[in-house]
């Protein structure tokens, strides 16, 4: 059985985690998995536009799985499930996290490693470092205060609260909340959209702002000037089509 399936349908690949009852626990063997797709996919920018990353079951997944751990299931190397995060975050192509019932820790961090986010009213948010004493290294000092601003970020953090899907989008953590039921289809609808616009395009505006977020103002808007990618591939045809 696959701990990640993979399934592409018309330049959309979606990436489901699928360990339903241990509510998709991030194993070592899932990492592994996972990095597969993920190196494929940055190669497959020609039939891939945008990704959807979700879980199966009622979790998007619950976290780190200490179980496997405990069971002497090791991955390849000693940061490899940050660098798998890393991967997706440098993906070409845009990611959807589609968050429902718990996103714990690990997996929050998983989830902030993609571009956007759509939760489900059921989805619940914690960052549990500390119910364990332990302390980040998959992302979540770097990406949650990025995402949700300094002082909400230090709050989440420091007292593991659990976050709804809710206040996920009301704080900016989530673009949108969303009921359970409606989770995927209204996924799969904003990566349709995305997909009808230029898939070079799509990749550029990821890349120009990811690494622009590496500068100053100054500094960015000198990158943007030197290394925007310019016109598509696509730019001749979609002219010919405007106001069709």
């Amino acid at each position: 059985m696959a701990l990640v399936e993979r399934s592409d349908d018309n330049g959309l690949a979606i990436l489901t985690m699928n360990r339903p009852a241990a509510l998709n626990a991030l194993s070592p063997n899932l990492f592994i998995e996972l990095r597969a797709h993920i190196n494929a996919i940055a190669t497959q920018t020609d039939s891939i536009g945008c990704v959807i990353l979700c879980g199966k079951g009622r979790s998007f997944s619950a976290g780190n799985d200490l179980k496997a751990i405990q069971s002497g299931e090791v991955a390849p190397s000693r940061h490899f499930q940050a660098e798998t995060l890393d991967a997706i975050e440098a993906l070409p192509q845009p990611v959807i996290a589609a968050v429902q019932g718990h996103c714990y820790t690990g997996s929050l961090e998983l989830a902030l490693a993609c571009d956007l986010m759509v939760a489900a009213e059921d989805a619940r948010f914690a960052d549990t470092h500390g119910k364990w004493g332990m302390s980040p290294t998959w992302g979540m000092s770097q990406r949650l205060p990025r995402r949700v601003g300094l002082l909400k970020a230090k709050e989440i953090m420091f007292s593991g609260r659990i976050v709804g899907g809710d206040e996920a989008a009301r704080i900016g953590l989530a673009n949108v909340c969303v009921s359970t039921n409606e989770l995927m289809n209204h996924t799969i609808a904003m990566a349709r959209g995305f997909l009808e616009n230029s898939w070079f395009t799509l990749r550029a505006d990821k890349m120009l702002v990811n690494k622009g977020l590496n500068y100053t103002l100054a500094d960015g808007l000198q990158f943007e000037r030197t290394n925007s990618p310019g016109r598509g591939p696509d730019l001749e045809e979609r002219l010919k089509n405007f106001g069709r």
